[in-house]
C-alpha cells in the first residue's frame, strides 16, 4: 500500500488509527533499503537513533504539535545532534552536540529526522553527480541526475522516503532537484531560517531550503522553521505581511513577468521547451497577464557567482582541506573552488559595486509585476552526459538560478507539466525578498490550476489551502472625494505609489454631504439604512507601509472605516463623523463628487 506521504495525509491516517509513527518509520527504512542504488543517504538512522524522538513524541499532543510524526530528511551539511556531519566529503567529517536551529525547531514542532543525505561535495553543484558516495539518481528515470546539490532531499521527498526535506541553496540547489523529482522547492529569503548548524558553502548567500510535495506543506515546514537567531550574523526578521497566516489561495488578477523568446535556453531540450509552453499556455487561461522582461541584468548577475569573486567564499568554507588533504576533495569540486583563493581585494570591490548596479536593474524589471516565472531548469540531462561535460553542463543548469541570492529576491519552484518521456518539468516563481508568502500562494493557485501527482507515486494532491488572499504589500482604499483621481488631493494617493484599482459605487445606503469650509472642498459619506443611495466611488490600492501616514493626514471630521461597495463587499473607505455636518449640505441625490464639483 502506497502511504499519503503530505502532512494533511499523515494526520489524517494517524488521527483514525490506521498509522503510527513507529510503524511509518520502520516502512521507510526498509524502502529506503530497497532503493540503496539510488544514494540518496548518507546516513540512515537506525530503529535506535531513532527512538529518542519517537518517545519525545508520545509526550507531544497531535493537536497542538503541528508536524507530529511527520518524517523529514536532512541534507549532509545540516547538523543533527549525534549524527556525523560530512558535507559528502569523510575528511571534512565532524559530530555536533546539538542539531541546527532549524533543525531543532523542526523536532520541537515534531517532526522525525529519517536521515542525512546525499550531497555534491561542499554543495558545489547543481547535478548530484559530484559525490564520492555515488551519483543520485532521478526518482523517475534511473538514468537521469537528481539535480544537486540538495539531491538525495529531493530524491528522499519524492519517493516517499519523508514528507519534506531540508536542502540548501546558494546558486539553486533547492530548486533545480524539485524540478527534476515533481516536487516544490521553495528557496526562501536569505536569512528567513537561521544558518546556524549549516555548514557555509558561501556564508553570505546560503539558504536552507526546504522540499514538499506541494505549497500547503511548504508553508506549514517554513512556519516551523524560520525565525530570527541573534547567532546568526545574516540572520533577519520576518515582517508582518509574510507572516504564515497570509498564505493561501491567491485571487484575482495576476500580472506575471516571462522572458521573451530570444532569452530563454532550453539546450536543446525540445520536450523541455514544449512544456514550458504548455504551462504558460495553460496558464493564460486562469486571468493571468504575462509580461515580456528583459533578463539580461539577472543573467549577467549569475555570472558573477563562479566566474567573479563569489568563488573566494567556497575557497574559505574548504581551505583547511585545500591546503592541508586536497585529494580528499571531488576532482570536479576541487577544480571550481581552488582558483577562489586568488582574486585580490580589488575584485572582490568591482563586483560589487556592479552587482549593486545589476541588482538595481532586476528589481526594476519586477516592478508592478506580482512575481516573473521562468523555467526552473532549461534541460535535464542523463548522468552519463553530465560526466562528460560536467562543468559547462552545470552551468547550463543554473541559466535560470544562480543570480537570486545575489540580488536578494526569493523564489519557489512548482512542478507543471511531464514531458511525453515522462520526466518532470516545473517553473520558478520570483519576487523580492520577504514576497515568501506572497510566491506560496500563488503556488498553490498554479498547483490547483495544473495538478500533477504527489512526487513519483501515483496518488492525487490532497485538497489544498482555498482562503482567499488578494495582492500582497497593499490596502485597498475608496476615496470619494478630493482624493478621486485628477482632483486636488490625488497626489497624497499617487506620491505614495498608490494605483487606481477600478471605478465603483457604494451599496445603496449612503449619503453624501459638501462639508463646509475649503479649499480643498470635502464630502462627507454616511451611511443611512434607510435613505440612502448609490454613491460614485473609486477604488485606490496603496502599499501597506504607507498606509499608516496616509490616514495619519486625513483632518476630523474625516477618517477610515469600512463602507460597503456595490458586489456587497466592504473595504477601507472615507467616512465622516455625523458632528461634522454643521453647515453641510446633502447633495446625495446628484450622485457623487465630481457631479457637484462641475455643478459648482
Amino acid at each position: 500500500m502506497t502511504i499519503d506521504m503530505s502532512i494533511s495525509g499523515l494526520k489524517q491516517a494517524y488521527a483514525n488509527g490506521s498509522l503510527t509513527p513507529a510503524q511509518l518509520l520502520t516502512s521507510i527504512r526498509e524502502q529506503a533499503a530497497a532503493l540503496a542504488d539510488h544514494y540518496i543517504w548518507i546516513h540512515l538512522l537506525s530503529e535506535a537513533e531513532q527512538q529518542p524522538y519517537l518517545t519525545a513524541l508520545a509526550g507531544k499532543d497531535p493537536a497542538t504539535t503541528p508536524l507530529w510524526g511527520v518524517p523529514f530528511a536532512i541534507k549532509d551539511n545540516i547538523d543533527l545532534a549525534g549524527i556525523p556531519t560530512t558535507n559528502g566529503c569523510a575528511a571534512f567529517a565532524y559530530t555536533p552536540s546539538e542539531s541546527s536551529q532549524v533543525v531543532q525547531q523542526l523536532i520541537d514542532a515534531g517532526a522525525l529526522p529519517v536521515g542525512k543525505t546525499n550531497l555534491d561535495q561542499f554543495a558545489t553543484g547543481l547535478n548530484g553527480t559530484r559525490s564520492p558516495h555515488g551519483a543520485c539518481h532521478n526518482a523517475f528515470d534511473f538514468d537521469y541526475i537528481s539535480g544537486g546539490s540538495s539531491a538525495g532531499s529531493a530524491v528522499s521527498v519524492a519517493k516517499g522516503l519523508a514528507s519534506f526535506s531540508l536542502g540548501t541553496d546558494t546558486a539553486g540547489s533547492g530548486r533545480v532537484p524539485a524540478c527534476f523529482n515533481n516536487l516544490v522547492g521553495l528557496k526562501p529569503t536569505r536569512g528567513l531560517l537561521s544558518a546556524s548548524g549549516l555548514v557555509p558553502a558561501c556564508r553570505s548567500l546560503d539558504c536552507i531550503s526546504i522540499f514538499a510535495l506541494n505549497s500547503d506543506d511548504a508553508n506549514s515546514v517554513l512556519a516551523c522553521a524560520e525565525g530570527f537567531d541573534p547567532r546568526d550574523g545574516y540572520s533577519r526578521a520576518n515582517p508582518f505581511d509574510n507572516q504564515p497566516r497570509h498564505y493561501g489561495l491567491r485571487s484575482g488578477p495576476l500580472k506575471i513577468g516571462v522572458l521573451p523568446a530570444e532569452q530563454l535556453q532550453f539546450f536543446g531540450d525540445e520536450q523541455y521547451a514544449a512544456a514550458y509552453a504548455t504551462t504558460l499556455e495553460q496558464l493564460r487561461g486562469d486571468d493571468i497577464e504575462l509580461i515580456s522582461i528583459d533578463y539580461t541584468p539577472f543573467n549577467e548577475a549569475a555570472l558573477l557567482l563562479y566566474e567573479g569573486p563569489w568563488v573566494t567564499e567556497r575557497y574559505l568554507a574548504a581551505q583547511p582541506l585545500i591546503d592541508d588533504n586536497p585529494e580528499a576533495i571531488f576532482p570536479v569540486v576541487r577544480e571550481i573552488i581552488a582558483p577562489g583563493g586568488k582574486p585580490p581585494a580589488t575584485a572582490l570591490f568591482k563586483a560589487q559595486y556592479r552587482l549593486e548596479e545589476l541588482k538595481q536593474a532586476c528589481h526594476e524589471q519586477l516592478a508592478g509585476l506580482d512575481c516573473l516565472l521562468t523555467p526552473t531548469a532549461g534541460r535535464l540531462f542523463t548522468i552519463a552526459e553530465m560526466l562528460d561535460e560536467p562543468v559547462l553542463r552545470n552551468s547550463q543548469l543554473g541559466y535560470y538560478t544562480n543570480y537570486m541570492n545575489l540580488v536578494d529576491m526569493t523564489s519557489i519552484a512548482v512542478p507543471t507539466a511531464f514531458t511525453q518521456a515522462g520526466l518532470p518539468f516545473g517553473v520558478t516563481l520570483v519576487g523580492p525578498a520577504f514576497s515568501d508568502r506572497a510566491l506560496l500562494s500563488i503556488a498553490n493557485r498554479v498547483q490547483q490550476r495544473l495538478p500533477l501527482p504527489a512526487g513519483s507515486s501515483q496518488l492525487p494532491q490532497p485538497a489544498l489551502n482555498n482562503q482567499a488572499v488578494g495582492a500582497r504589500d497593499c490596502i485597498d482604499v475608496l476615496v470619494c472625494g478630493a482624493h478621486l483621481d485628477g482632483l486636488p488631493l490625488n497626489w497624497q494617493l499617487r506620491e505614495r505609489g498608490a494605483v487606481l484599482k477600478r471605478h465603483t459605487q457604494t451599496a445603496p445606503h449612503y449619503l453624501m454631504y459638501a462639508l463646509a469650509g475649503g479649499p480643498p472642498f470635502r464630502p462627507g459619506l454616511i451611511r443611512d439604512e434607510d435613505a440612502g443611495v448609490a454613491i460614485e466611488v473609486e477604488i485606490w490600492s496603496i502599499p501597506s507601509s504607507e498606509f499608516g501616514s496616509f490616514v495619519a493626514g486625513i483632518p476630523a471630521p474625516l477618517g477610515i472605516g469600512k463602507v460597503q461597495i456595490a458586489d456587497g463587499s466592504w473595504v477601507c473607505g472615507f467616512i465622516c463623523e455625523p458632528y461634522g455636518l454643521a453647515g453641510s449640505s446633502d447633495i446625495s441625490a446628484l450622485g457623487g463628487w465630481r457631479a457637484y464639483m462641475a455643478q459648482r
